[in-house]
């Protein structure tokens, strides 16, 4: 029962607030680019495809994840084993949309003022 509250609590700390920011971060382009627009176009392509299929693994692991264990507190079963691997891969997947398109884009660098006049 408390690994089940436990593992609610982790679904709805990690992989939810992550699945707002990565949906936030699924149109961002990087800076690079290539010579030709038709590569950029099939790179950006490839990446959005990428990013969107990751983003609905991580819905679909998180809501299976959910959904077994209140089912289970509800009704007082054990929950399956397989639960508890979709509850680890799910986190490793949220880990993964935050540290890759979910995070902001850096601050530029400020330039350093030196104390001499120009």
């Amino acid at each position: 029962m408390i690994l089940e509250v436990l593992m609610i609590a982790g679904v709805l700390v990690l992989p939810l607030p992550a699945l707002a920011v990565g949906a936030g971060g699924l149109l961002r382009r990087t800076g690079r680019s290539s010579i030709h627009a038709r590569a950029d176009r099939i790179e950006f392509g490839l990446l959005v495809t990428g990013r969107l299929l990751s983003l609905l693994l991580l819905l679909t692991l998180s809501g299976i994840a959910l959904l077994s264990c209140i089912g289970g507190l509800v009704k007082g079963l054990a929950v399956p084993s397989l639960v508890y691997v979709f509850f680890v891969a799910d986190l490793l997947i949220a880990t993964l949309v935050v540290l890759t398109f979910g995070r902001r884009d850096r601050r530029r660098a400020r330039r350093r003022a030196t104390p001499a006049r120009r």
